[in-house]
């Protein structure tokens, strides 16, 4: 598939709602458990996605955009849910990410991006230039990353339990 921004903005209009269903009302543990040492559980992946909303995508998009000669994107600290505050109940969380994301795509359609903005570039910080196209794709495949990631961490809850049908839960492999 070709990049197109309708196509794109349909996934991230989506991940609130995906979100919402999938995660509120479940009990603790499906959304504090994780995959063990060093891994994320669902709190901390919308934890980190709605850092992502306050601190990348918009802001680098209008970088990208902007007249400015310097083009450089601030580094993206992709841990920085794991230092903040702890106390907010996952609903709260959704909450908030709805609330970001229905901004930051309210702030995108405001830009009026045309075709021939898509190669327009930045400068990441570990990859060099990149382009509008690029950065928008991968926000959205980052949305989409990180559903499969929730989904890979509960799903692994159950890893012990299954019992035979494990060689047919591909999920349960990763």
């Amino acid at each position: 598939m070709n990049f197109e921004l309708n196509k794109s903005i349909e996934i991230l209009e989506k991940t609130p709602l995906v979100l919402d269903t999938l995660l509120n009302g479940l009990s603790k543990e499906w959304i504090e458990n994780n995959e063990g040492k060093n891994t994320w559980s669902p709190y901390d992946i919308v934890g980190h996605l709605i850092f992502g909303e306050k601190t990348d995508w918009i802001i680098r998009i209008k970088t990208i955009l902007s007249e400015s000669e310097n083009k450089l994107f601030e580094p993206f600290d992709r841990f920085a849910q794991l230092k903040g505050n702890q106390e907010k109940t996952i609903s709260q969380l959704i909450d908030d990410f709805k609330e970001l994301r229905t901004q930051n795509l309210n702030e995108l359609n405001s830009l009026n991006i045309s075709l021939k903005d898509y190669n327009r570039t930045g400068i990441h910080p570990e990859f060099g230039e990149v382009n509008l196209k690029q950065l928008i794709s991968t926000w959205a495949v980052h949305d989409l990353g990180h559903l499969g990631q929730i989904s890979r961490v509960m799903a692994k809850q159950y890893k012990n339990q299954v019992g035979p049908w494990i060689n047919y839960l591909g999920i349960l492999k990763k």
